[in-house]
């Protein structure tokens, strides 16, 4: 990994926009700061996209993509997209259609979490899962005393002996059936709301992202970085980012938007919405449905 500053200054000049994971890059110790969150502002106003691409739940998606300074967000690590058309007052998701009943699937997936519990000393629900829609969160530090190596191993081997993708987070040991990843539903998003061929235009895309579900993202974007605290799953990471700030967490969010905000000329980005594809209706009174 490489310092930040050495990102070629015209790399810079050519970014469109910043997709971000949220927890332990765009958060500090569990809360997003106000330089953070002013710096998500910054760029918007520099002409950037800002897309968050995050692990958590289809509740916390709701009130990004409607109150955060953002033009999308990505959720449930590439589960669905959200994004809210502020002159029709709608929110829009788009997600991954899965196979069988949904409530069915839910189902399966708690008992699959309550036999973790019952495997894993220590290990918890996470506090969010019941504003999930498509998967399960095991929590191993967010509220829990943290968990050892041996015992988050030990998650995602039940998951996976159950027919659950697996990813860990720098919080969570998320689970659920299908394929998708955070990588997938970006693509689907760009393509379908800002008309951008993401293969054609991966060079014009910072991912910023700390822990290892990150990791597609950071082998797909020449343009990948690493908050400081990503050094803390070396070894563990299958695919590194290819620069790193050297604050952690927030302050390294921070530290990447005053590099792009900084660059010369400043870029007006276009932010076009293609007008037609498939939707999940929002459920009624706005409200996302709790796991059974």
């Amino acid at each position: 990994m490489k310092p930040l500053a050495e990102l070629p200054q015209p790399d810079l000049l050519g970014v469109r926009g910043v997709l971000a994971d949220i927890d332990d890059t765009l958060s500090t110790a569990g809360r997003i700061t106000a330089a953070a969150y002013a710096a998500m502002e910054r760029l918007r106003a520099a002409g950037l996209l800002v897309i968050p691409v995050t692990g958590r739940p289809a509740g916390w998606c709701d009130h990004i993509a409607r109150m955060w300074p953002v033009d999308a967000v990505v959720g449930e690590n590439g589960a669905f997209y959200m994004r809210y058309d502020h002159d029709k007052r709608q929110l829009i998701t788009r997600g991954v259609a899965g196979e069988g009943d949904p409530a069915a699937r839910r189902e399966r997936l708690r008992r699959i979490g309550e036999r973790i519990l019952r495997e894993v000393p220590g290990a918890a629900w996470a506090s969010d899962q019941p504003y999930r829609i498509a998967d399960i969160a095991i929590d191993f530090c967010e509220d829990v005393p943290r968990l050892p190596q041996a015992a988050i191993d030990r998650i995602v081997a039940l998951m996976r002996e159950a027919g659950l993708t697996a990813k860990v987070s720098s919080i969570h040991v998320n689970g659920w059936f299908g394929a998708y990843d955070k990588l997938g539903m970006t693509r689907t998003l760009l393509a379908e709301v800002f008309a951008t061929d993401l293969d054609a235009e991966r060079g014009k895309f910072v991912f910023i992202g700390d822990s290892p579900n990150d990791a597609p993202m950071f082998d797909f974007f020449p343009l990948s970085v690493g908050v400081a605290n990503v050094r803390d799953y070396a070894g563990r990471i299958e695919h590194e980012p290819r620069y790193v700030t050297v604050a952690k967490s927030g302050a390294g969010f921070v530290e990447l938007a005053e590099l792009l905000i900084g660059r010369e000329p400043r870029r007006t980005v276009d932010r076009i919405m293609a007008p037609d594809f498939e939707q999940i209706p929002e459920p009624p009174g706005g409200r996302v449905p709790a796991r059974d």
